[in-house]
């Protein structure tokens, strides 16, 4: 073969491979353009199939009862303004504007925010509050009286998914300018013009970062951090850049400039607060300012935007430096940017940061009261519904008087210190409105803040004497055979069971008391004339009794379950109290009063029940004898903190050993039970009065329950006894009371009574007529 002809199939073959070549490189590239567009189709499939549905699972969010304000409410001024201070509102000179408050004196002007309630929407508007000592005096308008105002409710927590996400939604009109102006000023200050990726603003943040020699401003844009946040993971690697990349021209195909910027708004991480993210400027607004983010000012906002870049890093409250520092850089850039005069800027720039010193949302804030709350909840809803569908629960729960409930607790526990064994003694406190049945405070333990076990809901102890105006009740419902009058013995004796063994009680003291009132025998809490009384009526019958109060029992028909041996929870025992405090009504007790859906649309209420279970004059008589308990019997030692003006029922309650501290006992408008003991049931030390009655003394005299002032049923009547035998008398005999019968029982009157010398009727005739 000649030179030439080879050189001619080499330049004959080179184009031949470069045709085949191209022609590859052709046929991938079409490969891959179908790929991308396969790719992209998925990913628009994604983007929209997201973006237009459900956006975000929404947990159910749990209110306290709103404060109603009116003339002639008991209601202390510091009180008003705690709660006030709780929800976020800030002193200023004038209450010009929603979220603000005025004080001078005995007065309190404010202006509250509106709310929308199950019954409606509550206006926002400007009112003014007067105070005289513990009572509300005036409540105006504009000048002119208001019958009644309702402030907004506080959100106490939410009953959370099992990623812990929470947010609270925000709408773009509802948010400042300045912090949309801030946010694209810091994050994107080409947001308006670019079309989900901004090369411009990624030279730009290249510049920045080589000039600072560190990095000071990234390239993305919000919408590929939406896009980060809403559908993809934290995670650093090309293969997530890539996809950001495709999905966030695709958004921003498909939706607004303002949809995107408010799903940012709602969707941006900004903290966690223990299991729980912080999601979106609603709820970090609230979250750590105790505020809603249309209140907030510009160092407010300037913080929040701030923290963008680094939610744990600049953490204000566990690194406030770092935060100042940040915050002060984004109102430069504001400054920097003409969103702000700079004289406004400079003022911003020396405000403390502002935060409160907790979450105000905390969902370990009140542990035991949402446990309980969730547990009612799901007698009606599905847990994927509270978790996810927004819903809106609104409660009894008091804020005042749990604060003081926990303020008791923690003294009670103080004067305690240097007790043996103390450390070791745990507690549970239920509170609530008898009349209504309404929950408004709940202990589940020594630590509030502590969410493990619930003793309040799940410790079944031994109740020991509270058991015993079950007992009294029984035969104060035969007026024919006793009345509280009636003679009873408190002497020794003993019971031979089915199965042999001897049952023998004992009085606390160890001694018996002899020949006794029915009364003094309850206010006294003595066992072996209480025990012989349960005999009598017979202890099937006993049990029936504490049925009807409320409480369904398995126990055993055992005498030993006279003297409280059978066990119950504090809500159990609240439960029965209930119905002896409601004048003989029992009404379930419950905290949900209705609940809303997202939309504030009404899902349903849980109305008052009531039902009347004995005779009112039967219960008349009872509460009688437990106010002679705390007048002059086992609960006595209240008065110490109680004023004297106060009339209150109530009973201790002492098991084996010291083992169980009780104590139940209520006003008119207040009831609280407390059990202090040790949860391996070892011996507390502690008796119903030296320990529960303390706490529930405290309480008392904090919260200052209205005193017990019902009148007498019809069928009761009062008569004049000898206070030595219980034997009708005169007035004006020596030692002569006046007792409440049911009518028909009362003793007949006795004979004329004289007095055993002139003189001493002289001296009587003188009082009489002094007094």
């Amino acid at each position: 073969m000649t030179r030439s002809s080879s050189s001619r199939k080499r330049r004959q073959a080179g184009p031949s491979l470069l045709r085949r070549l191209l022609g590859l490189g052709f046929k991938l590239a079409l490969v891959g353009l179908v790929l991308l567009i396969g790719v992209a189709i998925y990913f628009d499939g994604v983007v929209q199939e997201k973006f237009s549905g459900k956006r975000w699972t929404i947990p159910a969010k749990v209110y306290a009862r709103p404060l109603e304000l009116f003339v002639g409410q008991k209601l202390k001024r510091d009180d008003l303004l705690t709660e006030l201070d709780a929800l976020g509102y800030r002193r200023a000179s004038q209450a010009s504007g929603p979220g603000l408050i005025s004080v001078a004196g005995s007065a309190v002007e404010l202006h509250s925010r509106g709310f929308t309630f199950y019954e409606g929407v509550e206006p926002a508007q400007r009112i003014r509050v007067t105070f005289s000592g513990d009572y509300v005096t005036s409540l105006t308008r504009a000048g002119s009286t208001l019958p009644v105002a309702r402030l907004e409710p506080m959100l106490i927590g939410g009953i959370y998914p099992a990623h812990n996400e929470d947010r609270i939604l925000v709408r773009l009109d509802e948010v400042p300018q300045f912090l949309t102006d801030a946010l694209i000023a810091v994050e994107d200050r080409d947001f308006y013009d670019h079309f989900g990726i901004s090369p411009k603003g990624i030279a730009r943040a290249m510049w920045v970062n080589l000039t600072a020699g560190e990095m000071r401003q990234g390239g993305s844009t919000l919408t590929q951090q939406l896009v980060k946040n809403f559908y993809l993971t934290n995670e650093r690697s090309l293969v997530r850049k890539a996809r950001e990349a495709i999905m966030a021209p695709l958004l921003e195909l498909h939706y607004s400039k303002q949809e995107i910027l408010e799903a940012y708004l709602n969707e941006v991480f900004l903290g966690q607060d223990g299991r729980r993210a912080i999601h979106g400027f609603g709820l970090a607004s609230q979250y750590f300012f105790s505020q809603p983010v249309n209140e907030l000012k510009l160092h407010q906002v300037a913080l929040l935007v701030g923290m963008v870049k680094g939610p744990s890093y600049y953490n204000p409250r566990r690194h406030p430096e770092r935060a100042l520092a940040r915050r002060n850089l984004v109102l430069d850039l504001l400054a920097e940017q003409n969103f702000a005069a700079p004289e406004v800027i400079e003022k911003a720039k020396q405000l403390p940061l502002g935060v409160t010193a907790q979450g105000s949302l905390a969902n370990t804030s009140h542990p035991a009261l949402l446990d309980l709350i969730k547990r009612q909840l799901r007698e009606d809803y599905r847990e994927e519904d509270l978790t996810g569908e927004g819903l809106r629960v609104f409660t009894s729960f008091d804020p005042i008087l749990q604060k003081k409930a926990e303020a008791a607790l923690a003294e009670t526990f103080a004067r305690f210190k240097g007790r043996t064994g103390i450390d070791q003694v745990e507690a549970a406190m239920v509170v609530a409105n008898p009349e209504t049945g309404e929950l408004q405070a709940l202990l589940g333990s020594r630590k509030p803040r502590f969410a493990g076990f619930n003793r309040a809901l799940d410790a079944k102890r031994p109740i020991g004497s509270l058991v015993k105006p079950a007992i009294y009740l029984t035969a104060l419902e035969r007026p024919s055979q006793y009345t509280l009058t009636s003679l009873i013995e408190d002497q020794s004796f003993e019971v031979k069971g089915a199965d042999g063994k001897v049952w023998r009680p004992k009085n606390y003291d160890g001694q018996p008391h002899g020949t006794l009132f029915l009364y003094q025998a309850l206010a006294n809490s003595y066992n072996l004339s209480t025990a012989r009384l349960g005999l009598d009526m017979g202890v099937p019958q006993v049990l029936k009794t504490i049925e009807r109060l409320g409480v369904e029992t398995d126990w055993p028909a055992y005498p030993s379950m006279l003297l409280g041996a059978g066990a119950m929870t504090p809500l159990e025992v609240a439960t029965m109290y209930q119905t002896i405090a409601n004048g003989g009504f029992n009404t379930p007790l419950r905290v949900i009063r209705s609940v809303l859906d997202a939309n504030g649309q009404p899902l349903k209420r849980y109305p008052f029940q009531l039902q009347q279970r004995f005779d009112p004059g039967a219960i008349y008589l009872l509460q009688q004898a437990m106010q002679r308990a705390m007048r002059e019997g086992t609960g006595r030692s209240a008065y110490a903190q109680l004023p004297g003006s106060i009339n209150v029922a109530g009973k201790t309650g002492t098991t084996n050993d010291g083992r169980d501290s009780w104590f139940a006992g209520f006003g008119q408008d207040l009831l609280a039970v407390v059990w202090m003991g040790r949860d391996d049931n070892g011996k507390a030390g502690l008796t119903g009065a030296s320990g529960s009655l303390q706490l529930w003394s405290r309480f008392m005299a904090a919260a200052g329950p209205s005193s017990l002032s019902a009148p007498p049923p019809d069928n009761i009547v009062t008569a004049w006894v000898d206070s030595r035998n219980g034997l009708g008398s005169e007035a004006s005999c020596p030692g002569a009371v006046q007792m409440p019968y049911i009518r028909g029982s009362e003793p007949a009157q006795g004979v004329r009574c004289t007095p055993e010398n002139p003189v001493n009727q002289v001296m009587d005739w003188v009082k009489g007529w002094l007094e």
